[in-house]
């Protein structure tokens, strides 16, 4: 297992979709295993691999506390999500020191394919969902800033600019 660098922001390939996972392969596998320990390194809860510059739907999540629990996804994508919402300071290892309180649903229905490349539905809820919704937000080209307002987004980029 691998700690890989990080894609640093504004890196076009963070605001670009990543492909689909035609099957489960073992360089996938493999690309999970660095994924999950590039993830403890940061310390982190979750990650993307476009986070790290592979142009591919997969993405890993461990809210536990005792870690060794990382959920492996590829292609996931968010089924049902909960009318309760859920604020949770949020940051990423591409923009380093910045971070912003984010609103998000509290639980989510995701479906993804696991490691044997069977497709499966699980449910999240609190940290765990927080995270998943951020990974796929990596997916589809997104950062969490894009979930604040204009005016928001604007100083949280200066601040930024500034490291």
């Amino acid at each position: 297992m691998t700690v890989r660098p990080f894609v640093a922001w504004p890196d076009k390939r963070l605001r670009s979709v990543a492909d689909p996972v035609s099957e489960v392969t073992d360089e996938i596998r493999t690309l999970w295993d660095d994924m999950i320990e590039t993830m403890d390194a940061m310390p982190g809860v979750g990650l993307a691999a476009p986070q790290i510059g592979v142009m591919l739907r997969v993405a890993v999540v461990d809210a536990s506390d005792t870690r060794g629990q990382a959920i492996r996804m590829a292609n996931p994508e968010i089924l049902h999500a909960s009318v309760h919402m859920r604020e949770h300071e949020e940051g990423s290892p591409n923009l380093p020191g910045v971070w912003s309180k984010i609103s998000r649903p509290r639980a989510v229905t995701v479906a993804y394919l696991d490691e044997t490349g069977t497709r499966v539905e699980k449910d999240l809820v609190g940290l765990w969902a927080t995270s998943l919704q951020h990974q796929v937000d990596h997916l589809n080209g997104k950062m969490f800033f894009d979930h604040l307002s204009k005016v928001k987004r604007d100083i949280l980029i200066r601040k930024a600019r500034k490291r």
